[in-house]
């Protein structure tokens, strides 16, 4: 056997995505799963009258979960077979004696394949969906913390009006929202193939219960009541439509882009020094640039999340290429790209939970970067305030543009600070409002209603949202106490 460092693995596995999210898609775990299916089947088959001994189901319930010595059996009967399915109905029949004649019986391929795919995707996303409302949650305290501190707008990429440093984690949080809806929704939707035959018209199964229709959809009612979904779908082929994996792919594909986005605001932000991701104290940031502080976290985040945003593409292509009731050329582009979906957005929601964990904020930068531009923001009000001093508007308008072409020269030209204020307070003309300059150039009053802004999303959007996690944001909140 080859060494581990002679094997090529997924950075997803190896590197970046939790231990409970690298079980779900586990070979153990997959196949256990299997395992209670064919016991599910088996137990509702023989609650439906089928004869099958009390021995047969203990043995297959006592050997649900796959062991080591097992998965050489399975390989072994797979190698020679050429059918993974047929392989370990071989190698649980070989611990449960009593079960070997029954297991699988009336079954398909697909009846423990896509069903097993469908509890891997609801269970997956049972784990992403309280993972995204911890972020939420960390974020909305972040901008309720910062939500009365100005800092620059930016629109095009140049300074605008001004902002909060809360309110901007705010569009942050609006767009997890909307990422939370849509998992939450593609949870929800979510529905059991249930025990549907070769190509769906569960002719096997009417077969097995002698032409008793009844049995057949309670067989199917009740195997989807053991596996714990509310309903299973009516209408099926061999397969459950891969269109379903197409909907699941396209939310966490969405939740993808917002992950780049915010990773991309928050490497804007350290680049100005107003932000910075946590900082470990042995961290190094260059190995020649002893004084960098990179944003590596972020820089990792946009570029997983600019993977997962492309992955939906595997799904969408997979669905459309099927054949009538099915062809395989779903599988092999199944088994890579649905759990790749699963370990990146999982590895993304741990970079979200790290970085928002310890934002670093540097108020006197952003003041600094505030004053640079306020000056050129607050001409209008200057103007108005001479205006009610009894001076024309028109002379006002006049000597603040000349001055703030002056000004900007000294910014632009000699990299000077902007002095557009002395200008004004040296400038005769303006001598009747000089006493009201610093009221007219106090930050908060650019703001506009972003304080209140917060404080109203924060605590009726996100509130609403996060009420069903509350559990899992105070375990959270209890773990960060302990780090």
């Amino acid at each position: 056997m080859a060494a581990s460092n002679d094997v090529y693995q997924t950075p997803l596995n190896s590197r970046y995505a939790s231990t409970e999210m690298k079980y779900l898609f586990s070979p153990r775990k997959r196949f256990s799963t299997w395992r209670q299916l064919w016991l599910w089947l088996a137990e509702a088959e023989k609650e439906l009258g089928l004869p099958f001994s009390d021995e047969a189901i203990e043995q297959m319930r006592a050997h649900t979960t796959i062991q080591d010595d097992e998965f050489k059996v399975a390989a072994e009967e797979e190698k020679r077979r050429r059918h993974d399915v047929m392989a370990h109905v071989h190698a649980y029949g070989q611990v449960a004696p009593a079960a070997a004649g029954i297991i699988h019986s009336g079954a398909t391929s697909c009846y423990v394949t896509d069903n097993a795919d469908l509890i891997l995707l609801r269970e997956g996303l049972d784990i992403l969906i309280p993972k995204l409302a911890v972020v939420i949650d960390k974020l909305a305290n972040f901008a309720k913390q910062y939500k009365d501190l100005p800092c620059l707008g930016f629109t095009h990429g140049q300074p605008a009006q001004l902002v909060t440093v809360g309110k901007r984690a705010c569009l942050w949080i609006q767009d997890l929202l909307m990422d939370l809806r849509n998992l939450e929704r593609a949870r929800n939707d979510l529905r059991f193939r249930g025990v549907k035959g070769t190509t769906g018209t569960q002719a096997s199964f009417l077969q097995l219960f002698n032409g008793d229709h009844d049995k057949v959809e309670q067989l199917d009612e009740l195997v989807t009541k053991k596996a714990g979904f509310p309903s299973a779908f009516i209408i099926s082929s061999q397969t459950y439509s891969r269109k379903i994996d197409v909907d699941v792919a396209n939310a966490l594909g969405s939740f993808g882009s917002t992950c780049e986005r915010i990773g991309i605001d928050i490497r804007h932000l350290a680049m100005l020094k107003e932000l910075e991701e946590p900082f470990e104290k042995d961290q190094i940031g260059s190995s020649a640039m002893a004084y960098k502080r990179n944003p590596m976290r972020s820089e990792r985040l946009c570029s997983l999340g600019r993977h997962l945003q492309n992955l939906p593409k595997d799904a969408l292509d997979t669905y459309s290429a099927q054949w009538f009731e099915r062809s395989l050329d779903d599988s092999a582009i199944r088994r890579i790209s649905l759990p790749e979906l699963y370990l990146c957005a999982d590895a993304c929601l741990i970079l979200l939970n790290n970085v928002t964990s310890g934002f670093v904020v540097y108020p006197e930068v952003i003041k600094r970067h505030v004053n640079d531009e306020l000056p050129f923001m607050a001409t209008e009000n200057i103007i108005m305030a001479c205006v009610h001093k009894g001076l024309s508007r028109q002379d006002a308008h006049e000597e603040i543009r000349v001055l703030s072409h002056q000004a900007a020269d000294m910014v632009k030209k000699y990299g000077q600070n902007n002095d557009l204020i002395d200008r004004i307070r040296r400038t005769p003309f303006f001598a009747p409002i000089t006493d009201q300059l610093d009221s007219l150039l106090d930050p908060s009053t650019f703001v506009g209603r972003a304080p209140q802004q917060v404080e109203k999303f924060v605590s009726t959007e996100v509130k609403a949202a996060l009420e069903p996690y509350a559990s899992h944001l105070a375990k959270a909140e209890t773990a960060d106490l302990h780090v």
